[in-house]
């Protein structure tokens, strides 16, 4: 038997986003989500996760959307005080590691205060897979004792894995009706996988902020709507 965990990506992000995720929860196959602690939606998310206790929620450190909820990190932001764009952060990886570790530490430390309790974390745009932040992986994860995505089939070195392997292809031109009857192709009998998701109804903050919005629409028919195969179980 495969052992499947659907996590939802970006839950805090907007109402449009929020809602979308609980749908594909309570109707659906998505029974974990990861949630960003620096949008304009995230004390709607907290409100929504403590309703349904039944969601397993994570934290969903951001590096590349946004504003960091600490103002004393010159290295990550640009002259808006904006966290510097996914594309800058491939290219320029000079960012101050003991700034990062103190600004995902404040986002952890939001988390906690909100009363949830944590399953794992992941990242904004996998940027906790970069090389050069490893570092700081390392020591927040063992610090909270909480395990982190996984990079594909690898985990990160020093860090508990949340799950045996992570599958990030449910995304754009990805996302199909026959993704989940095809995981037995992928995944080997006994593995737990994480698939990766995004589903959302449109708001005006999505279509604002995001290039990844409409698709969401679709993936939050799928996950509501798919049956997995007797050979997938969800955890």
């Amino acid at each position: 038997m495969i052992k499947l965990i659907v996590n939802a990506d970006d839950f805090g992000l907007c109402h449009g986003v929020n809602h979308g995720i609980i749908d594909s929860h309570l109707y659906g196959i998505v029974n974990s989500t990861t949630m960003m602690m620096n949008m304009p939606g995230t004390d709607h998310a907290i409100s929504l996760a403590k309703n349904n206790p039944s969601l397993s929620v994570g934290i969903h450190l951001v590096l590349t959307a946004g504003k960091p909820l600490l103002q004393d990190v010159p290295s990550l932001v640009d002259e808006k005080g904006n966290f510097h764009s996914q594309a800058y952060l491939n290219d320029y990886i000079d960012i101050s590691l003991e700034e990062l570790e103190r600004e995902w530490t404040a986002q952890i430390e939001k988390f906690l205060k909100s009363g949830l309790t944590p399953t794992h974390f992941d990242s904004h745009h996998h940027v906790h897979t970069l090389e050069k932040l490893l570092p700081v992986v390392q020591k927040l994860s063992n610090k909270y004792n909480l395990p982190a995505r996984v990079d594909g089939e690898k985990a990160l070195e020093g860090v508990k894995p949340f799950t045996d392997i992570s599958l990030s292809e449910f995304y754009g031109e990805g996302v199909h009706s026959d993704f989940f009857k095809s995981l037995a192709e992928k995944v080997e009998d006994g593995k737990t996988v994480e698939v990766m998701t995004h589903p959302a109804y449109l708001d005006k903050i999505l279509l604002g902020c995001s290039s990844y919005a409409r698709p969401r629409l679709e993936e939050l028919e799928i996950l509501t709507t798919v049956k997995l195969p007797e050979s997938v179980s969800l955890v």
